[in-house]
């Protein structure tokens, strides 16, 4: 067994907990990481290598939203260039867990090319709207106030998320993992990043994409309703 195989075995046995994780996440991007961080350790890459490739796929089809008009062949090239960025995501942590143990600035610099690239691949997307208004159906001025919405819901649910995992107190050590609810992971495929990125296949219809993405925006500001009362009472009862 080489390098890459024998990468693949202990990965298989140092996956982290799939408790609110969707089913895109579980089934698709954290396997594809998988295999991205064996063969990223076959070759000796760092961690934080794989984030700087992850944002390089990933900041390349932002910039191609802004820059280029709407057409099927662009849709198609966006969502493979963020959804490969997503999986060298995912696969950035698991190598760090391969070679032993992430550092704190390793996971400095994930968290920072994940917020950028949330901010830019909305205000892309409202480049684009104001650019492209006949092609994409947003010569209303309102249009341009859909991805700050988006936005908004989208960044304010990382950061947040991203606290209440800070605040909240880690289990006892020893203490048995909460099984995934199927159900749950079902619930947040509407909010799933891979998900989300699905939408820019829709590219090439214009019009049928601004509608598409409007409508992820909406639910996106519905579950961040949801998840700021959720994290609220969960952490109302932690004493610091």
């Amino acid at each position: 067994m080489g390098r890459v195989g024998t990468a693949l075995e202990e990965l298989r046995g140092a996956q982290k907990s799939a408790k609110g994780v969707s089913l895109y996440s579980r089934f698709v991007n954290r396997p594809t990481g998988r295999y991205l961080a064996a063969g990223s350790y076959a070759l000796g890459l760092t961690p934080n290598q794989v984030t700087l490739i992850s944002a390089a796929f990933s900041f390349a089809a932002v910039a191609a939203v802004a820059l280029a008009g709407p057409s099927w062949t662009l849709g198609f090239a966006v969502w493979a260039a963020l959804a490969v960025g997503f999986a060298f995501d995912s696969a950035d942590g698991q190598l760090a867990r391969l070679r032993g143990g992430g550092s704190a600035a390793g996971e400095w610099l994930d968290h920072v090319v994940d917020a950028a690239k949330l901010t830019a691949l909305h205000s892309c997307v409202l480049i684009a709207f104001y650019r492209f208004p006949e092609q994409y159906g947003t010569t209303a001025d309102g249009w341009l106030l859909v991805p700050l919405g988006f936005q908004f819901a989208a960044v304010v649910t990382f950061f947040g998320g991203l606290l209440t995992e800070k605040l909240k107190p880690r289990p006892a050590p020893g203490s048995p993992a909460a099984a995934p609810s199927t159900l749950r992971a079902v619930a947040l495929l509407p909010v799933d990043y891979g998900v989300f990125c699905l939408v820019f296949l829709l590219l090439g219809g214009g019009e049928l994409f601004a509608w598409a993405y409007a409508g992820l925006g909406v639910v996106a500001a519905l579950f961040l309703l949801a998840f700021l009362a959720k994290w609220f009472r969960e952490l109302s009862a932690v004493r610091r």
